[in-house]
């Protein structure tokens, strides 16, 4: 048995997507973020950064101890060796998920965070700000819609960085982002859309979280952390 813990971000619908696709047997732990659950002595224990997902395998490979992990991509990785699945075992096909799941993790979850925040959520409207996010998170859409112009998937074969990068551009239009501007993506969208795995964890997301949204004190919670949030 799996125990993920996790809330309704795209971080966590990468999990929650893998897990579905791979058929592997999981229990949700829903870790409110807009209340502070992720503040709790017992999270932190799994996961030091107070940030979902976070993961506890109790079956793990080597029949010790349950493993646990933070980290969206090393819980992505982790599982796909577990699974023996979405990440080709061959040292250049590797290489080729790899760096793209890591594209993912270092640039476009960033950037189109980054976006949301200024756009969304931030108390004061920065024009400066709002545009060079929305301009990157543009820029990192046309990487990806070149990379898709003669393949199905980012590494070819389906694989943990589209499962990575696909819950980064459902909310494509909050990021100022149009899919018709970049064909190749939108194909690519559609496609991974339609899997019944993709549908199911959404469907999870639903019932974990059924009025997504942040009221003001979740605002607060998530976006007035500093060095003293993690000493206190």
């Amino acid at each position: 048995m799996i125990d993920l813990y996790y809330w309704t971000t795209p971080n966590g619908h990468k999990i929650t997507v893998f897990l579905e696709e791979a058929g592997l047997d999981y229990r949700i732990v829903p870790v409110n973020i807009g209340t502070g659950a992720q503040f709790e002595p017992s999270f932190l224990a799994i996961a030091p950064n107070n940030r979902i997902p976070a993961l506890v395998d109790h079956a793990p490979a080597d029949g010790g101890a349950p493993v646990s992990l933070f980290e969206s991509g090393a819980i992505l990785i982790y599982l796909a060796e577990k699974a023996g699945r979405f990440l080709p075992a061959d040292l250049r096909g590797r290489v080729e998920v790899l760096q793209w799941l890591m594209w993912q993790m270092g640039g476009l979850g960033p950037m189109a965070g980054q976006n949301h925040h200024f756009s969304q959520y931030a108390p004061e409207k920065l024009p400066y700000a709002i545009d060079r996010y929305v301009k990157e998170t543009s820029r990192l859409y046309a990487v990806l819609n070149k990379r898709l112009a003669d393949r199905s998937f980012m590494a070819g074969e389906y694989s943990i960085a589209d499962m990575a990068s696909y819950p980064w551009v459902v909310p494509y239009e909050r990021q100022g982002q149009r899919l018709d501007d970049f064909p190749h993506l939108q194909r690519w969208f559609e496609a991974i859309r339609a899997r019944p795995a993709v549908v199911r964890a959404y469907a999870r997301a639903e019932v974990v979280n059924p009025k997504p949204g942040l009221t003001d004190e979740d605002k607060k919670v998530l976006f007035g952390q500093s060095a003293a949030t993690v000493r206190g």
